[in-house]
């Protein structure tokens, strides 16, 4: 039966009418995962020298942070980890039995990058640990146990991914242990290092997350086995209609009547509710760069990009894939496509010019960093704004409002012509701000990427044509997309 469901699967996969795309993305994303599997092991193998040459006790500096590393596993699956479904309706009136479905279903997730992914850094870790004398039995017994706790992870991303609060819950719980400790206010792991220390020294203590693992597959598998019917847990939720007027927008016309059905959007459902989330996180981004002796300068106006457009990145990428469920329905209607475009638009600037305001905190680092966050975001308005509205064109990706998973997107999202444009989007002012730190200082750097979204934006309207002709070019190619829901 296991042989069936496969392929069932495979089948679903060469008779998509995105066989071709999802084929070249499984391509790339080879060569990709070939070169970080390389890098990840390579991590793995030098950590203990590293760590040595830090002398520090490697094993022991590792076990101390891997509440962390757990914790921003989990948070992790939660933003980006898909789960990996059947088709289950049509199969509840054929002779599967329902153990058969639930066991492969959720076998999938074993699968998963997200799982196996790991194993990069922990296998070539411990056979360094092994050659250095450690005890190849202890060594074992904490791989176990680390890897059931991976394991658990999955389990719960599961189980907890139809909770939406969850993940500002693990966000502001990961932000606050790592600011209590940085700050000597509280250090939890003077309480989890004894543990995962413990599945080394200990020979019995990696029974505890096994156990655990177990028992959380059970309870998994009883869960969705109760819920597998077409009339309860595969039904849709159905929730009490609201309606908003925001007759405040009426006097804008047409571009009034788009804005208000986006803010609607945003507001009532999951997966845009989740972008809002995103683009928040995203005014943190510099806080890698500024104030980091270690980092390049030119990364200062790659930071000044990602905390103003936060919201253009992971809104904009996905127009009008937005709309995908009703798209169809629009076209049939006298809907211009100006219209339609502009008010997209004038969304994500508004979303920008509100982020910028926002990031003002980073004046703690000092004017200079600040007006790099401004200049970005002039960027983003003039060019980028632009370029993420050509590339949804491309990107003919449904999206499935009621889901909060996969806030970046998914495998079908891929698209050549998409993929090039992002080169402008983060390359071009790159070069811009390094000719003018190379030829002059930062203050050219910054006129000259500043310059590049001034012209963007007085030359918006003859950018829009070429957008709207190009969505005009791709119509009935994205109308059809959009009716590939599985």
């Amino acid at each position: 039966m296991i042989k069936k469901f496969i392929y069932l699967e495979w089948k679903a996969f060469t008779r998509s009418a995105s066989f071709g795309t999802n084929l070249a993305m499984k391509i790339l994303i080879g060569f990709l995962m070939a070169y970080f599997s390389l890098v990840f092991i390579a991590i793995g193998v030098g950590a203990f020298y590293v760590l040595k040459k830090m002398k520090l006790e490697p094993l022991v500096t590792v076990n101390q942070f891997l509440i962390y590393y757990f914790l921003l596993d989990l948070l992790i699956r939660l933003m980006m980890q898909g789960i990996p479904v059947l088709n289950i309706r049509p199969l509840l009136v054929l002779p599967f039995k329902k153990p058969t479905i639930v066991h492969f279903s959720l076998g999938k997730t074993a699968l998963s990058f997200f799982n196996w992914v790991h194993a990069l850094f922990f296998v070539p870790f411990s056979i360094v640990l092994i050659l250095e004398g450690y005890d190849v039995t202890s060594i074992l017994l904490w791989n176990l146990g680390v890897f059931a706790l991976i394991y658990i992870n999955n389990f719960l991303n599961i189980i907890l991914s139809n909770i939406d609060k969850l993940f500002v819950v693990f966000v502001g719980l990961l932000l606050g242990l790592g600011a209590a400790q940085y700050y000597k206010l509280f250090d939890i792991t003077l309480f989890t290092t004894p543990f995962f220390h413990g599945l080394y020294a200990s020979k019995i203590l990696f029974l505890i997350p096994v156990i655990v693992l177990i028992g959380l597959y059970v309870f998994t598998f009883k869960y969705f086995k109760n819920n597998l019917f077409l009339d309860a847990g595969l039904s849709k939720k159905e929730d009490i209609a609201t309606t908003e007027n925001l007759s405040w927008l009426n006097q804008f016309g047409t571009l009034g009547t788009f804005l208000k059905n986006d803010i609607k959007l945003i507001k009532r459902n999951k997966r845009s509710k989740t972008t809002i989330l995103m683009s928040f996180i995203f005014l943190f981004y510099g806080l890698i760069f500024f104030g980091n002796s270690h980092q390049p300068p030119v990364m200062h106006i790659f930071a000044g990009i990602f905390v103003s457009g936060g919201f253009l990145f992971v809104f904009g990428q996905f127009v009008p894939s937005w709309d995908s469920s009703y798209y169809q329905l629009m076209m049939t209607q006298n809907i211009p496509y100006r219209g339609y475009i502009t008010s997209k638009w004038w969304l994500v600037v508004i979303a920008t010019f509100v982020s910028t305001i926002l990031a003002s905190f980073y004046l703690f680092y000092g004017l200079e960093t600040y007006l790099t966050i401004v200049v970005g975001a002039i960027y983003n308005i003039g060019v980028n704004s632009h370029l993420v509205l050509l590339g949804g064109a491309f990107t003919k990706t449904p999206i499935d409002l009621s889901s909060s998973s996969g806030a970046f997107g998914d495998k079908k999202a891929f698209n050549v012509n998409a993929m090039l444009l992002t080169l402008p989007k983060l390359l071009l002012p790159l070069l811009l701000y390094w000719t003018g730190l190379h030829f002059g200082d930062k203050t050219l750097g910054l006129a000259l990427v500043a310059g590049a979204g001034v012209l963007g934006f007085i030359f918006r309207n003859k950018v829009f044509s070429i957008i709207e002709k190009r969505y005009k070019v791709e119509k009935y190619s994205t109308i059809l997309a959009y009716k590939q829901k599985n």
